[in-house]
């Protein structure tokens, strides 16, 4: 089953049980799934991998949003985009913590052959490609400059 297919299933599931909550973040998913599939050349489907990276655009644009009406004392608001933000996670393969993502750069920036904060530019972007979907770009940034330092 496609993560299309699933996204399609639990939004009847949630219809059928009425869940406010989860059926306003998968009719958003649902939404985004359908933008991406009618773009030119996607014949009417989106891939796993592309459903990944729409999700986890949401689901940043979530976080993005909570931490403004957080800042604005706006809980009302707050209290939508965080659970919004949970049922978009059920989605998202589990993230990696800092720990983890530390080993990984380690790995990466011995592999890459950088030796100091003027490799950044060249790392980065092998970093990101190795954690895709693993880990926020904001803690891989935050380590990789740490390990460049």
């Amino acid at each position: 089953m496609t993560l299309q297919e699933k996204i399609n299933a639990d939004v009847i599931a949630a219809m059928k049980a009425k869940e406010e909550i989860a059926l306003r973040a998968l009719r958003g998913l649902k939404s985004a799934l359908l933008l991406a599939a009618s773009e030119p050349g996607a014949n009417g489907v989106v891939s796993d991998d592309a459903a990944l990276k729409i999700f986890m655009k949401l689901a940043k644009q979530r976080k993005e949003s909570l931490d403004i009406y957080i800042q604005n004392k706006r809980e009302d608001l707050a209290k939508v985009e965080q659970e919004e933000l949970e049922i978009i996670e059920r989605y998202l393969p589990k993230q990696m913590d800092e720990a983890e993502v530390r080993a990984v750069l380690t790995t990466v920036v011995k592999d890459s052959g950088a030796s100091g904060a003027a490799d950044f530019g060249k790392v980065m972007p092998l970093a990101m490609k190795a954690l895709a979907g693993k880990a926020d770009g904001k803690i891989i940034s935050a380590v990789l400059k740490e390990l460049l330092a």
